[in-house]
């Protein structure tokens, strides 16, 4: 129970440190980058005014208001009316960026102004993005057992031989990710995005979980959104629970791989060889008291689980 606490201690310390380091981000970014941002927009109006009071426009002066009208554009400054009433660098849209920036989705709606935001953006991206890893992957580690594990012990149970089992665990593991992190969520945006359709929103769900990060699709930049911070900070926790979920998948396909001889007929590295490593010295430890998968002996089950003792698909009879 003392192991049990500890590691559950230990994945919120890395959740709640995670955060801070989000907020941290959110107020560098926005105090360095806001004040630039509010020069551009002047600096807009008042070229936008120059140009409306010229009494002949000719090409030259046209082309160069649309220069720096496409260039200001670019950092998500507009010259149209009530398009930009909100700052683009405000705590919750700085948040959103800097989540953006260390779990390298990258929309790139949004970048920095000036070469402070810049430079600082590196060394912020130097750090977040493999504590970020660092984090999915405790996370990961944690709910192996009950969504991996223990549910292939249960068909295995049920009569099921370990490869057909491993098989349709996938299967149904598949299907439960993409109605609760494609179907479900893109009707959400569909129905929030007014010029979404419930196609843009399985096409935006798909670029942002395999972080490709497109950015042709934003969500909370449409001009006078009612909620824009709580619906940006929604959007940043879909992001993390959706490439955690995503993980976890790719990882279940790999341990399935290995069964199945796939990995060796491709000469692939196998997903037990680094298991392994993690089971000696496991980011998350975990135990579990309850529940005994039916591979492990009658022994075994009577003592708690140690680290190195978890059950996981390398124990499973490949036969």
């Amino acid at each position: 129970m003392h192991s049990v606490s500890r590691s559950w201690l230990l994945l919120t310390g890395f959740i709640v440190f995670y955060i801070i380091y989000l907020l941290f981000g959110a107020l560098v970014f926005s105090s360095i980058e806001r004040p630039v941002e509010e020069k551009l927009r002047h600096d807009m109006e008042a070229l936008k005014q120059e140009f409306l009071n010229e009494s002949c426009v000719n090409s030259a002066s046209l082309e160069h208001f649309l220069v720096k009208v496409l260039t200001a554009n670019k950092y998500g400054v507009s010259v149209l009316r009530n398009s930009t009433v909100t700052s683009n660098w405000d705590l919750a849209s700085s948040m959103f960026f800097a989540n953006t920036l260390v779990t390298t989705v990258g929309y790139g709606h949004t970048t920095p102004l000036s070469d402070t935001g810049k430079a600082f953006s590196i060394l912020y991206a130097l750090i977040g993005v493999p504590f970020t890893m660092l984090v999915l992957t405790a996370c990961v580690q944690r709910i192996m057992y009950p969504l991996v594990l223990a549910p292939v012990s249960l068909l295995q149970r049920s009569g099921m031989e370990p490869r057909p089992a491993t098989v349709v665990h996938f299967v149904l593991l598949l299907v439960l990710v993409v109605l609760c992190f494609f179907v479900a969520p893109a009707a959400v945006f569909s129905a929030v995005e007014l010029s979404w359709t419930f196609l843009d929103g399985i096409y935006f769900c798909f670029i942002s979980l395999c972080t490709i990060g497109l950015g042709d699709f934003v969500p909370g930049t449409q001009p006078g959104q009612k909620y824009r911070a709580l619906y940006q900070v929604a959007v940043m926790v879909y992001l993390f629970v959706g490439l955690m979920m995503m993980y976890l998948l790719l990882r279940t396909f790999h341990k399935m791989a290995d069964l199945h001889g796939l990995t060796t007929f491709l000469q692939l590295p196998r997903c037990e060889d680094s298991d392994q490593e993690e089971d000696r010295e496991p980011i998350v430890e975990e135990k579990c008291e309850d529940q005994t998968p039916q591979y492990l002996t009658e022994k075994e089950s009577s003592k708690p689980l140690e680290p190195g003792s978890q059950p996981s698909y390398n124990t499973i009879n490949t036969g």
